[in-house]
């Protein structure tokens, strides 16, 4: 077994197509679908359905394209890594963003590294739920990364985390923007929400549907965006309200304004994660203390945004009124 082989199927699974795959490949679709093919033989398992429009996993195809993928991760850093290590200087950072944190905090983070004396080329992935991140980490796909784990998950991997409370955004006409004081998750309830899209957002689509239910209603979705500006522009427009973390609350455009939600029965957290290789050097513990210092700044930012007025009117974020 080759890894062009490995590098064929994984195209081959992520179009969903053979044709599709031989013309990203720049090879003919005839010796892909022998090769693929001879991999299956190889393997001992049919990884493909086939169909007339396509191709789909089987079980067995699921499971392999989760190692092969780790595989061709893995051989990728090797060979970057040892061109690093002879060159003595190691640059290279992959990093897992979601889309409810990429604006928030890249920019930032991209500043502290160009004001830092380290050499460093970032490599960003979005990657959607937090679970998919975390087996990119696993796999060695990543070096670090910012998700919104849900409860219970686990922290083996956790670096650090900060509160990142839920807010609503309301257009500045609505009725709810009346008060300057937080507002009841329960004043939702008969509202219409934009939303992010379960597709591009899952985590924090699924935990802000548990945070309505939680207050005892289901939150009545009309619109769905993949980026929380999108999500913003929407508010604006007057299409509905938002639930948003406080981090995404601070870059509101005009037209819409935030308020501090109360009555929340589960925490909103952005966690830092890591690669436990990238620890076993000084420029990795470097590399990851420029993160959590940025990630802190955030957190501190947010705080000085909401919580500290929310303090001066009474209260504190996601405590039940």
């Amino acid at each position: 077994m080759e890894l062009r082989h490995l590098r064929y199927f994984v195209t081959v699974a992520e179009l969903g197509s053979i044709s599709g795959a031989a013309a990203k490949l720049h090879i003919a679709q005839p010796p892909l679908s022998a090769q693929i093919r001879q991999l299956e033989e190889e393997v001992g398992a049919q990884l493909l359905v086939r169909f007339a429009r396509g191709v789909r996993l089987t079980p067995a195809g699921t499971s392999f394209l989760d190692d092969a993928r780790a595989i061709l991760a893995r051989a990728e850093q090797a060979s970057l890594r040892a061109r690093e290590f002879q060159s003595g200087e190691r640059s290279t950072l992959r990093v897992g963003l979601m889309p409810s944190a990429t604006q928030s905090l890249l920019p930032g983070l991209i500043r502290r590294f160009e004001a830092s004396n380290m050499t460093v080329r970032i490599e960003g992935r979005e990657l959607v739920p937090s679970a998919r991140q975390l087996q990119a980490l696993r796999n060695a796909e990543l070096d670090f990364g910012f998700v919104r784990p849900g409860s219970g998950a686990g922290q083996s991997e956790w670096v650090c985390a900060i509160d990142d409370p839920y807010c609503v955004a309301v257009p500045e006409r609505h009725a709810l923007a009346r008060t300057r004081k937080p507002l009841p998750v329960g004043a939702l309830a008969t509202e219409q929400l934009v939303a992010f899209s379960r597709y591009a957002e899952s985590d924090f689509y699924d935990q802000t549907a548990a945070v309505c239910e939680g207050a005892g209603f289901k939150p009545d979705v009309r619109h769905t965006a993949t980026q929380f500006m999108s999500v913003l522009s929407m508010v604006g427009s007057g299409l509905g309200v938002a639930i948003v973390p406080g981090s995404c609350a601070m870059l509101a455009p005009p037209g819409v304004v935030m308020r501090l939600l109360t009555g929340v029965d589960r925490p909103s957290q952005l966690v830092l994660i890591a690669n436990q290789a990238l620890l076993q050097d000084a420029w990795g513990q470097s590399v990851l203390q420029i993160a959590q210092s940025e990630l802190q700044a955030l957190e501190k930012a947010v705080r000085s945004a909401f919580v500290l007025r929310r303090q001066a009117l009474g209260g504190m974020p996601g405590a039940k009124p």
